[in-house]
């Protein structure tokens, strides 16, 4: 089995350095100034509690650069705005019956993957680490670099899953095989509408009465929608003594994958596919979400405007979502 791991950010990234470490097989798939990085480097720095290593793993530019192996297993890591055009690029690099595994955050790529590919699973993906300098990713995760669910989507077990699972445990993370996956992967969703508050305020603005505001939307989408969902946030059990945030030496944390976008100046950040995902449900099962719908506004503004993270007061957000 051969883990292709299709956009080496802070999460592919991750996922390459660890299962390479681990002895396996792994591919990366990289872009831009990452990929120029890790080949004028001869590897990709990863950092974590236990410290600095170089790895070394193949990496290319494109899935066509690729043979795809009958057995490999493709991880897609990249943004979900990302998602589409990745997946074109696959099929026409000759990928067929593969396994295709959505590491996103939201809940639209698995249903892109499978309009264009019979196996997807879904990965729920509990895991701190930062992508902001190019050829380097720092993972903040102790013991366990990370927590994972996963399962076929839409829903059930084969022996894709448990391999994969006995994998990734071999690599430092804590595999959890579920037969209802995409229960957690709206949890995680619920989690991740704060990113763009994060974005906007700094890191650190997570929590309060803003984001429960912004979560009660969901919540209520999810009621009228008949979602069914797990918290998998940090009230989740599972990471007491398992998954929780370290130190990494000489770093301090840079905070969640919207504001990572913000400070490398990518272009875009994830809103869409995460407060889009709720005021989308919200329009389909008329439940108003005016919140959610606000914060995509200002995802977009920050982005079109070159801001810096914390380039807002929580003052100024609250007149902007009405408040």
């Amino acid at each position: 089995m051969r883990f292709i791991i299709y956009g080496v950010g802070a999460i592919g990234g991750t996922f390459a350095a660890s299962l390479a470490s681990a002895g396996h097989d792994a591919v990366g798939i990289a872009r831009g100034d990452m990929l120029a990085a890790i080949r004028a480097n001869g590897g990709l720095t990863f950092r974590a509690t236990t410290g600095s290593q170089l790895v070394n793993f193949p990496v290319v530019g494109a899935p066509d650069e690729l043979e795809f192996r009958p057995d490999d297993v493709i991880f897609l890591t990249m943004k979900g705005q990302h998602t589409a055009p990745a997946l074109d690029e696959l099929r026409a690099a000759g990928v067929t019956t593969q396994a295709v595994v959505c590491a996103q955050n939201g809940v639209n790529n698995e249903r892109l993957a499978l309009r264009l590919f019979p196996n997807v699973y879904a990965m729920t993906v509990m895991l701190p680490a930062d992508y902001v300098t190019p050829g380097e990713v720092i993972c903040y995760g102790t013991p366990k670099r990370g927590l994972t669910d996963l399962g076929r989507y839409p829903h059930g077990l084969d022996d894709n899953v448990a391999a994969i699972a006995t994998a990734f445990d071999s690599a430092g993370f804590a595999a959890f095989p579920l037969e209802q996956v995409m229960r957690s992967k709206y949890g995680k969703l619920r989690d991740n509408l704060g990113n763009v508050v994060e974005a906007a305020l700094g890191h650190g603005s997570r929590s309060g009465p803003l984001l429960e505001a912004i979560q009660a939307e969901a919540e209520a989408v999810y009621a009228a929608a008949g979602i069914d969902w797990v918290a998998v946030g940090n009230a989740d059990p599972r990471r007491k003594g398992l998954m929780e945030m370290g130190a990494v030496a000489g770093v301090t944390r840079t905070g969640g994958s919207s504001i990572q976008s913000l400070k490398r100046g990518a272009g875009t950040i994830e809103t869409d596919y995460l407060n889009g995902e709720i005021v989308l449900l919200g329009r389909l099962h008329g439940v108003p979400t005016p919140l959610n719908a606000g914060l995509v506004t200002v995802g977009h503004e920050l982005v079109a405007k070159g801001a810096s993270p914390g380039s807002m007061t929580e003052a100024e957000l609250r007149v902007r979502l009405g408040l």
